[in-house]
């Protein structure tokens, strides 16, 4: 094997120990000796790789911000086959989908915050760029960043133990943020009726005129 191809199969075999020391025991659990246990690696080898553990961190975002982004149009698909699949309906489907993995961003996060806060600007300016989508592509944008904002919130709480819902539940709320039509058709008559109050005066003036 050459030296790229073992230098990459050292990478992921620390990302993916890392991500389970994350999930099983912790973001305060993961050091190098505990990547090197798990892994199987010497803590030399993965020290040649990662000489910090923020390098660490920064790789494991970097890998599970692409996993997620790499499958959302597949999580999207698992709500309605029949919808378009928006940078909207991607996100939420996105969100839901890590709601559900044990190895998931959600911990990813939360071990960066804990250890390095400077890296989550990796994840703000993932979640800006994901925002500006959803706003040019959205009937309505605040309308559509609320769903977002609302998918995002669902996640949140679950993972710090705060949410009063039950799994069930939780996924039902999903279901409703993924529901598409309906709330395009919601955002077609906000902008409909808009447009008729602005036309109301108009048809005022008009009227008075007459007289």
């Amino acid at each position: 094997m050459d030296n790229p191809s073992r230098s990459e199969r050292t990478r992921q075999a620390v990302i993916q120990a890392a991500l389970t020391i994350i999930a099983r025991d912790g973001p305060g659990r993961l050091t190098f000796d505990a990547i090197a246990r798990e892994s199987g690696l010497s803590k030399g080898g993965v020290m040649h790789q990662f000489p910090s553990k923020v390098d660490v961190l920064r790789a494991l975002l970097e890998h599970q911000i692409k996993y997620f982004d790499d499958a959302s149009p597949v999580a999207a698909s698992k709500g309605n086959t029949a919808q378009h699949k928006t940078a909207l309906m991607e996100q939420i489907a996105q969100i839901r989908e890590v709601s559900h993995q044990p190895y998931s961003i959600a911990h990813a996060i939360v071990a960066a915050l804990v250890e390095e806060p400077e890296l989550l600007a990796l994840s703000r300016e993932t979640a800006r760029n994901r925002v500006e989508r959803i706003k040019a592509e959205a009937v309505d944008p605040e309308l559509a960043l609320l769903r977002w904002s609302a998918a995002q919130g669902l996640l949140l709480s679950a993972m710090f133990g705060t949410s009063p819902f039950s799994e069930t539940e939780r996924e039902r709320l999903f279901r409703r943020l993924m529901d598409d039509d309906k709330w395009t058709a919601l955002a077609h008559a906000k902008a409909t009726a808009k447009k008729s109050s602005r036309a109301a005066p108009s048809s005022k003036k008009k009227a008075s005129g007459k007289h």
